[in-house]
């Protein structure tokens, strides 16, 4: 407490000096205008300062930079007893200083680095003056303290310590804690050894990472120890606390392990990728055609070669010579990653199988060929009796595109024959293959993968109506969708409203959809559902029309009831109503899973049903021979109703509006143009 008595008296006692002198300002006295210090960096009682700091003093308004002077600032640390009136061991720092008048600030610059762990006290003397010439009234005086002095580490390397497997071109690295001085990170103070051999290379350091870069690559399986000594510094001059040794063992020289064919092998396919298995990893670079090649006696064998995990193959560029002595050699050339070599030439030799290579004489359908049936056996006939075991489901394939088709292979005599497990896909280009999986009754396969490609006939009825966008709805509508009663299901499929808006739909729930989501034009979410509604009501538009202008094959005119009728793919026409009553609808595709049926109804469409569900007394379509209910299209000028408890097949593409009566199912899609679609009760949409 008698601290603060003597501070207050001392401040009371200035303050009525300053108060009764006061401060002059362009010549005029205003009191209380004097200089003051207003900040200092370092702060009052400040700690960790950097051994680099530059103090500065900021006052409250423009100085005179001739009192900025020597005199007019100290800085003192501890140091050796000396003259002071306070009886202290302190030494003034010796520095710079200088004055930037933009910001009122006084800088003094230490000649040397601050004590590491040390209190300074700054001074300000009341010699500094304004510009007006008013002096600062008392000494300013505050202290703050720098950081301990703390030893660098080296916190990690690489390798690390004890490693082995050391790749022989590593650049060996040491990780500080702190950021070091570059100056004294060098070929010095971060050596690598073999034994007491000094290994030569080039030392770099960047961020907290010393390098230590060999100038040739290391030795296989040898000793090394690398060695960062306390003549490494961090910035402030700390060094390590003593020297950092570690060592680490390089690896082996690869070897080949295994090859296919093995040494000596006889009996070796005409075909044979020639290959050879690395104990380790290798540079892909170095195996070529340099490195691995293939002989018949003298004569090199022309041939691609590759590399794929630690395996390397020879694939001969034609057949090898039946019943022939080959060598094959992997040369010292092949290296792993660090460079490598194995430590002698691998040579190798076998011999391949006698007789001829088997052929494929003739298939069916030929190559190319154009209008195959849908029910075609796909055969093959080879030059020479062929071993059955080869002929099997893995080596005689047919594709769609890049799925493959089921189906029983079975070989007689000297023919292979595919059958399909059902009818081929009309409209369709298959391609069949036999692989150099099969071979002959000696072992020999065929030279090279066997492949052919032929077209099936065009697909029964009209051309298939494209969707294209609208493909994804189960309903659309243009002014109303409605689920009156029931829990009506639309499966796998999406509802939308356009220009409709969303109020505009009703019903869900209790009605759901499974599968997909519901969209109305005036949703904001997700962005750019009105202009999607909107390309799939033009592309509803669209197909509409073409549905509408259908002529070929040329139209059958529709009779009047479809009901008890079985259709053939085509196109049915009907300048007024079309109606599904007496009787279920049967379309039959004849085997064709692509076959197409369009009906063109030149006013309103209605099937009449009623329960139970399936509608006994009729108005059901039912597919037969293999029809799909995507492949069916109903076009309708005006309205569509799908009866009571009726099974509807196909895409209905409405003018105006589509009501599904209590408890109708349909496998396609209701899509109306500008009216509304309505689920009267219990009704269900699945994706055809």
């Amino acid at each position: 407490m008698k601290t603060k008595k003597i501070l207050i008296t001392a401040l009371a006692a200035l303050f009525s000096a300053a108060f009764m002198s006061g401060c002059k300002d362009d010549n005029v006295a205003k009191i209380g205008k004097c200089p003051t210090v207003i900040s200092t960096n370092p702060a009052n009682l400040a700690v960790n300062v950097p051994l680099t700091q530059i103090v500065s003093v900021t006052f409250n308004e423009a100085m005179d930079p001739a009192t900025i002077t020597p005199a007019a600032f100290t800085l003192l640390s501890p140091g050796s007893p000396g003259g002071r009136v306070d009886g202290s061991t302190r030494v003034e720092i010796s520095g710079t200083l200088s004055y930037d008048a933009a910001t009122f600030t006084m800088n003094f610059t230490p000649s040397t680095k601050l004590a590491s762990g040390a209190t300074y006290t700054g001074t300000v003397a009341t010699s500094v003056k304004d510009v007006t010439g008013n002096a600062l009234q008392v000494n300013y005086v505050w202290t703050f303290s720098t950081g301990a002095l703390v030893s660098p580490t080296v916190v990690s390397t690489d390798p690390a310590n004890n490693a082995s497997g050391v790749l022989l071109n590593k650049v060996v690295t040491a990780t500080f804690s702190v950021p070091m001085d570059p100056l004294t990170v060098t070929a010095t103070t971060f050596t690598l050894k073999q034994g007491a051999t000094v290994v030569t290379g080039v030392v770099s350091y960047t961020g907290l990472i010393a390098s230590f870069t060999p100038s040739s690559p290391l030795a296989s399986n040898t000793t090394y120890t690398a060695t960062v000594t306390a003549g490494a510094k961090n910035v402030p001059g700390t060094p390590l606390a003593n020297d950092y040794v570690w060592t680490f063992n390089t690896g082996t020289s690869p070897t080949v392990l295994s090859t296919d064919p093995l040494n000596n092998a006889t009996g070796v396919a005409l075909n044979k990728v020639v290959s050879a298995t690395f104990s380790m990893p290798m540079d892909p670079l170095t195996i070529t055609t340099t490195t691995f090649n293939l002989k018949q006696g003298v004569t090199v064998i022309p041939g691609a070669v590759s590399y794929t995990g630690s395996t390397g193959s020879f694939t001969p560029t034609s057949a090898l010579i039946a019943n022939t002595i080959y060598t094959a050699t992997i040369t010292t050339g092949a290296k792993n990653p660090a460079g490598l070599a194995i430590a002698a030439n691998y040579v190798w030799t076998f011999t391949t199988a006698a007789g001829s290579v088997p052929t494929i004489l003739s298939t069916d359908p030929l190559n190319l060929a154009t209008g195959v049936a849908l029910n075609k056996v796909i055969s093959g006939v080879f030059s020479e009796a062929m071993d059955p075991l080869t002929i099997t489901s893995a080596n005689f394939t047919l594709m769609i595109g890049v799925t493959p088709v089921l189906g029983a292979v079975s070989y007689v005599g000297t023919t292979a024959t595919f059958t399909p497990t059902s009818n081929l896909l009309s409209g369709s280009t298959y391609t069949a293959t036999f692989t150099t999986g099969v071979k002959n009754v000696g072992g020999t396969p065929i030279a090279s993968n066997y492949v052919w490609t032929f077209s099936t006939v065009a697909p029964l009825g009209p051309p298939v109506i494209n969707l294209n966008s609208v493909a994804r709805f189960g309903i659309i509508a243009g002014v109303g969708v409605s689920n009156n009663a029931g829990f009506s299901v639309i499966n796998n499929l999406d509802v939308g409203i356009y220009p409709g808006v969303r109020s505009s739909v009703t019903g869900f729930p209790p009605a759901t959809i499974v599968g997909g989501a519901l969209y109305a034009s005036d949703d904001v979410a997700p962005p750019g559902t009105a202009a999607m509604l909107l390309q799939a009501q033009n592309d509803l538009t669209a197909a509409y029309n073409t549905a509408a202008g259908a002529t070929s094959p040329a139209p059958a005119v529709a009779p009047a009831d479809l009901g008890g009728k079985t259709l053939a793919p085509g196109i049915y026409t009907s300048a007024s109503t079309m109606l599904l009553q007496n009787g279920d609808l049967t379309l039959d595709a004849q085997g064709d899973a692509n076959a197409v049926w369009i009906f063109q109804v030149g006013s309103a469409f209605t099937s009449v049903g009623s329960g139970p569900f399936p509608s006994a007394s009729g108005g059901n379509v039912i597919l037969a021979g293999g029809a799909q209910a995507k492949n069916v299209f109903w076009q309708v000028s005006s309205s569509a109703t799908i009866g009571d408890f009726t099974h509807f097949q196909g895409n209905v593409l409405s003018l105006s509006s589509i009501t599904m009566n209590s408890g109708a199912v349909a496998d396609g899609r209701m899509l109306a143009r500008n009216g509304s679609v309505i689920m009267t009760s219990t009704n269900i949409i699945n994706k055809p």
